[in-house]
Order: structure tokens, then C-alpha cells, then sequence
């Protein structure tokens, strides 16, 4: 197995450009902030983005914990790349990582200043001082299973053609705000959540009121139930099903959480004048 190292200081675009990397150096698998992550799936591992601290941050993308190390070393095992990119802000520190994970020593040295010119190094360096936007080189998809309250959203890259056969291709990856930065953790507040739904449900055809919402909230993402009350005419089922994909799409696009399930429970009609039943 051939072990290379993307290399520069932190916040000067090395995540956002490790796919691309990967890709072009024949790399198969990507270490990054304590991940492990192959094409657009994360496999493995702890992401340094979750810590609620910088020291607790660097420990994590250093494998410092056993538990995570052995679990890094399980998912390399299982996946057997034939080479590995790992990014770090120092030599030493990917050499660090790799003895961790009992992998051979550095064979290839990138460094940022190789793939990004002084002037997109400094804007991903002002961007990280002003916005504390981090990228993590996956899917939103994945990094919503992984990150059930943090704010994911995604981006594209472009990594070109390998020839004249082949088909432009493009990959996605997600920009995060880790709870370490100085903007503090987020939390979403069951009452806004309840607001959200509520809202949503009400802008779906033959919802009346959105009734009663309940909320179980667990670590990989939360439950909704619903007591809607409907209009009386519509077709209760289809008008269910509306509710249940306009809120899953709505909550996890503007709270960042993952939504496990969407009940819906319909106990009362409304009877506009002159439609009462018989």
C-alpha cells in the first residue's frame, strides 16, 4: 500500500480539494479529521468537526483515541486500498496518523501551494477566519447520517476528463460549521421545530391545520407525528403522503436534521358550509 500526504496549513483549502487529488494521484481512499471516506461514501472513523473543542478536535484527526484508531484500522482492512491520501497541516502529523493506523510511511508529499494558486489559498483562508466554513470531502447525504444537527450544505466539483471517451464527472461535498468554532454549537429548539412543521404541513392542499405535533428527539435524528386536520374532500392517504415528504424535505433542508419518520395520525375533518355530511 503507497501512503500520500496533502499538506498545508489548516483553512487554506485542502479538504476542498481532496477529491480531486484523490483522484488524480490513483488514491482510493481519503483520511481526513479523524474520517475515512471512499468515493461518496464515508466508511469509517470520528469526524474532528464534532468535538466541541480544538485540542479535542486535533486528537480526533490524530486517531488519539484506541477505539477510534482500531475501528480505522478495521475499515482499511475491509476496504484494502491499494493507496491512501492523507491530509494534514504537516508532515508530521500524517506520519503521525499513519502509525496510528499502521499504515508504511509517507512515499509522496503534496503540497497546497502545488495544487491552489496564493490567491485561492487566501480566500479559503478568509473564508475560514470570516465564515468558519469547513468542507468535508463527501455527500451531504452522508454527512447528514453522521451529523444529525449540524448545517450541511453542498457543493460540486468538476474532475475532468481522464479522455476524449469519457464523460465529464462530478462529484459532490459538503461545507459544515464544526461546533469548535467561535460561532458556538447550534441547537433547534423544540418550539421552532414545532413552528417549522406546523408551517409546512399548512402550505400542503387540504391541510386545514397542522393539529398537534410531536417531536421525539434521539441522536441519529428525530421522530415527527403529526394530527393534522384536513379538509373534507380530499383524498386523506395522498394528502398524508404530501405532508410526510414536505416536512422530511423542509426540516432536514433548513434545521440541518436528519428526519427518521413522519406519522401522520388524521382524527378530525373540517366541513366547509354547505359540504356538512348528511
Amino acid at each position: 500500500m503507497e501512503v500520500y500526504a496533502l499538506v498545508g496549513p489548516s483553512g487554506t483549502g485542502k479538504s476542498h480539494r481532496a477529491i480531486t487529488t484523490a483522484h488524480e494521484c490513483g488514491a482510493e481512499l481519503i483520511i481526513d479529521d479523524g474520517l475515512l471516506i471512499k468515493g461518496n461514501r464515508i466508511l469509517g472513523g470520528i469526524s474532528a468537526k464534532r468535538q466541541p473543542t480544538r485540542i479535542g478536535a486535533i486528537k480526533t484527526a490524530l486517531f488519539m483515541d484506541e477505539e477510534h484508531a482500531r475501528q480505522a484500522r478495521a475499515v482499511l482492512e475491509e476496504a484494502k486500498p491499494s493507496r491512501v491520501l492523507i491530509l494534514g497541516t504537516s508532515l508530521e502529523m500524517v506520519e503521525k496518523i499513519a502509525f496510528r493506523l499502521g499504515l508504511p510511511s509517507v512515499s509522496r508529499v503534496i503540497n497546497i501551494e502545488e495544487i491552489a494558486s496564493p490567491r485561492e489559498i487566501r480566500q479559503a483562508l478568509n473564508m475560514r477566519a470570516r465564515y468558519s466554513k469547513h468542507v468535508i470531502p463527501a455527500p451531504t447525504v452522508e454527512v447528514k447520517k453522521r451529523f444529525p444537527e449540524i448545517f450541511a450544505d453542498s457543493i460540486k466539483i468538476f474532475l475532468g476528463r481522464q479522455s476524449p471517451q469519457v464523460k465529464r464527472s462530478w462529484l459532490e461535498q459538503s461545507v459544515v460549521r464544526p461546533a469548535f468554532t467561535c460561532y458556538g454549537k447550534l441547537t433547534i429548539t423544540t418550539g421552532a421545530l414545532v413552528a417549522i412543521i406546523s408551517r409546512v404541513a399548512e402550505e400542503v392542499p387540504g391541510v386545514k391545520s397542522s393539529g398537534r405535533v410531536y417531536i421525539k428527539r434521539e441522536t441519529d435524528g428525530v421522530f415527527i407525528e403529526l394530527h393534522p386536520v384536513l379538509y373534507y374532500g380530499y383524498v386523506l392517504n395522498k394528502v398524508g403522503r404530501e405532508i410526510q415528504l414536505a416536512v422530511k424535505e423542509r426540516v432536514e433542508e433548513m434545521t440541518g436534521l436528519v428526519v427518521k419518520s413522519v406519522n401522520i395520525l388524521v382524527r378530525e375533518l373540517y366541513f366547509p358550509k354547505g359540504k356538512e355530511p348528511a
